[in-house]
């Protein structure tokens, strides 16, 4: 069994930790501090191939495999948990889906725009009623006079106001339960399409999270995603990949965390000595360590399983649940190490403790992912 990344691993994650130094983390508070939504960054990410990793390059995708992404995530969170939020979501949930479960003119017509950082993706699941009950959902969708109609309400929607298309699930047939959830592609400018409130977060403010409404929405019959009645399925199978990519996400907030921690407590001066010298602080640091490296094999491992091509619908949950409750033990003690100054905006260590709280709720929670494991083993 190898544990080290490939020599072309390698090679990427230099490339991406020296473009994030450069381009993101001189950006990261401004983008915290006045929500900030940099869209030439993210034109730079996807001439590099960052906005659409792991589709082919054929279809203008960097064609990397889902550890390389892993890594590319965990640096970009590393800087800026907004920028690793949007750049997750867009890669994992919509760009990921017309990929998965699109149809080779909906790849053609949607991607390019998507991949090249032009466009941002979203993805339409949560209803206000409707959280981790995702089944739950309200939003309906009718063919009429050969054209889908959708109504409903969408919550606590990623890139929701500035979205290219996003992939809104709908009920098409209220009988069958969750096998009568449908998935769509709504264009940004489609009439009874309009986004409502924006939401004022604890965290990741840069990420732009929107209630999106649909009124008598009419759209292309060749805008169903999939089969009719396969939306809750694929939506599963796409938070799946979601919840590998969240856990990378919190690796790399954890681990900006502990190297905060590390280069500070070789500052810090008290009694005499460098904080970094006792006991109590060195166990602190020590457990930051410790813990993000077993996440980080935890999503190696979730990874590598859909590399290939096996199931890994247990060692994903796994991953987010143990990944996102460790990054917010390490921002806690990055905050208790840093004492006062934690406290304060001077350091970014508060800005890793706000961001990272999301990780333990978006695409499932915490107490949801127990659910899955616990169901994966067969109870």
């Amino acid at each position: 069994m190898d544990f080290s990344l490939t020599s072309e691993q390698k090679l990427f994650q230099k490339t991406i930790r020296e473009f994030c130094e450069k381009e993101i983390k001189p950006l990261a508070s401004k983008i915290d501090k006045e929500e900030y939504f940099p869209w030439e960054l993210y034109k730079k990410m996807g001439r590099m191939g960052l906005m659409g990793m792991t589709v082919p390059q054929k279809y203008g995708g960097a064609g990397i495999n889902r550890v390389s992404y892993m890594i590319a995530l965990e640096e970009i969170s590393r800087v800026c948990g907004s920028t690793g939020i949007t750049v997750e979501a867009h890669n994992s949930l919509g760009v990921g889906h017309i990929y998965e479960k699109g149809s080779e003119g909906q790849r053609k017509k949607y991607l390019p725009t998507l991949l090249n950082g032009e466009g941002i993706a979203a993805w339409a699941l949560t209803e206000p009623n409707a959280g981790s009950d995702a089944a739950g959902g309200q939003t309906t969708a009718v063919l009429k006079g050969g054209k889908w109609v959708l109504n409903g309400t969408k919550q606590f929607i990623t890139s929701g106001d500035i979205a290219e298309v996003t992939i809104v699930m709908a009920m098409t047939d209220k009988s069958k339960g969750a096998k009568g959830i449908s998935a769509f592609i709504v264009e940004k400018d489609t009439s009874g399409f309009k986004v409502g409130q924006l939401e004022n977060k604890l965290g990741l403010r840069g990420s732009h999270t929107a209630e999106l409404i649909l009124e008598d929405c009419k759209i292309p019959k060749e805008n169903l995603l999939d089969e009719e009645g396969q939306g809750f399925v694929g939506a599963m199978n796409i938070l799946d990949r979601g919840r590998t990519a969240i856990g990378a996400m919190s690796v790399g907030i954890a681990r900006g965390a502990l190297e905060d921690s590390i280069e500070y407590a070789k500052q810090r001066e008290q009694f005499g000595r460098p904080i970094g010298k006792f006991q109590a602080i060195q166990w602190k640091i020590a457990d930051m360590a410790t813990e993000i490296d077993a996440a980080r094999l935890l999503v190696y491992r979730a990874a590598y399983l859909e590399d290939q091509n096996t199931r890994f619908t247990k060692e994903a949950a796994m991953a987010k649940l143990f990944a996102s409750e460790m990054a917010m033990r390490a921002t806690v003690n990055a905050i208790q190490v840093l004492g006062g100054y934690g406290y304060t905006r001077e350091y970014n260590v508060e800005r890793y403790f706000r961001d990272v709280k999301l990780c333990e709720i978006g695409e499932g929670t915490s107490e949801v992912q127990r659910m899955v494991i616990a169901k994966q083993l067969g109870l």
